[in-house]
């Protein structure tokens, strides 16, 4: 096999072009453009979009900078750890704006396939070599010239075309996996909306309660109308809080113990080890760091099975009749302004979240919107667990098809 194999530098391979240097004063939370940043890329590789967090541009820039779909990007900076050097594809046309920090890339078609060069930028050979030769202490980065140096060993370009679309085909099914999670769970959102924001949940006769007449009273602790025969309860009381048996872990921890169990942080997955704190259903919300979305809300995360969480995410279960479910929409539909403290650096504590009050909803009315929603979350996690078994088959599949141990015919 390795007879079959090309040796190239990837400055034979690729150019890289430097992003534009956007004024940071004209970044705003909402607009047309997204500025790219590091934080736009999963340390594996891929594509991440930060719900919440992106920075939208103001002001004019060149139109050479505003990205296409399908454009391959790396990033060139280690904005975190195990970040330098990873790959994506542009999702959309005329939203994303290549911004300094991030390099795009421009394959020669002659010699490799753009997908097969995005997946060879994943491999531990390629992402070690430009580790070891970027420059800075705390901040890590590369340059288009330290990129263009890296050595590479790559099939004939019609072997790197067959390999490459079985990688991507595996991912294209994850992606169509998390599409259709979101939109069971905006499926069952929309089901909460109706029935606890606009109140019209089924009354006695199975009619929506309040657009069948049914009376609210004004409530003067939450400064709301609630169904009349409501009480108020808190957070604190319809939750079981886990947040003791967490433990954080820095990354030569992880290193050391890598493995197939997520390890969790304020915003999502960070990594994945071969050990465990929590086996089961919970509720995460962000802690610090990254506590809330672009709408104000908190980020809130349901996770299943086998499970590490360390101390940017508070981790609760719902109870007193409320099901982790309901507990998931209660939490994101909490205005993070009352129950966050600090300007810079943003915290929701464990006593503000567990004074914040809320409508305490009847047994009935609970069992009911759980009897509705929870094969809908049963799919996701079934979906979740798919994707899961997916991506460590193409963890396993991309060294080999990359270094010509395998190849697809």
């Amino acid at each position: 096999m390795s007879s079959e194999l090309n040796h190239y530098d990837l400055g034979n391979l690729c150019r890289v072009k430097h992003g534009y240097p956007f004024d940071g004063s004209k970044f705003e939370n909402h607009g047309t453009y997204i500025v790219l940043t590091p934080g736009n890329f999963f340390e594996k590789g891929g594509f991440k979009r930060i719900k919440g967090k992106e920075k939208y541009y103001s002001d004019s820039f060149p139109q050479e900078y505003l990205c296409t779909k399908g454009d391959l990007i790396v990033a060139m900076t280690q904005q975190a750890e195990g970040l330098l050097g990873s790959t994506a594809l542009v999702p959309e046309s005329n939203l994303y704006l290549h911004n300094q920090r991030i390099g795009l890339i421009f394959h020669n078609e002659n010699l490799v396939d753009k997908f097969y060069l995005y997946y060879l930028f994943m491999t531990s050979s390629v992402r070690k070599q430009i580790a070891d030769s970027a420059s800075g202490t705390k901040i890590k980065h590369t340059s288009p010239e330290k990129i263009y140096s890296v050595s590479v060993s790559i099939p004939k370009i019609d072997i790197q075309r067959r390999n490459a679309s079985l990688l991507y085909s595996i991912d294209k099914k994850i992606e169509t996996n998390s599409l259709i999670c979101a939109e069971l769970e905006a499926m069952a959102k929309t089901l909460y909306d109706y029935w606890f924001v606009q109140f019209d949940f089924p009354d006695e006769n199975g009619n929506p309660y309040r657009a069948s007449g049914g009376e609210m009273v004004w409530n003067e602790q939450i400064k709301q109308k609630i169904p009349k025969g409501w009480n108020i309860t808190t957070i604190g009381k319809i939750t079981a809080n886990f947040d003791s048996q967490r433990v954080p872990l820095s990354q030569n921890q992880r290193e050391s113990i890598k493995g197939i169990i997520p390890y969790y942080g304020a915003t999502g997955v960070m990594d994945y080890i071969n050990d465990y704190i929590f086996d089961g259903q919970y509720v995460l919300i962000a802690e610090d760091g990254s506590v809330m979305d672009d709408l104000g809300h908190p980020i809130v995360q349901m996770i299943w099975d086998k499970t590490w969480v360390n101390n940017h995410a508070h981790v609760l279960r719902g109870i007193n009749n409320y099901s982790n479910e309901i507990l998931y929409f209660v939490l994101k539909g909490i205005p993070v302004v009352k129950i966050m403290t600090g300007s810079i650096q943003k915290k929701i504590n464990q006593e503000n979240l567990n004074n914040y009050c809320i409508p305490s909803i009847p047994k009935k009315t609970l069992n009911q919107f759980y009897s509705y929603t929870k094969d809908v979350f049963e799919q996701i996690h079934h979906l979740e667990l798919e994707s899961k078994e997916l991506t460590k088959l193409r963890d396993w599949l991309l060294p080999m098809l990359m270094n010509g141990q395998a190849r697809v015919e």
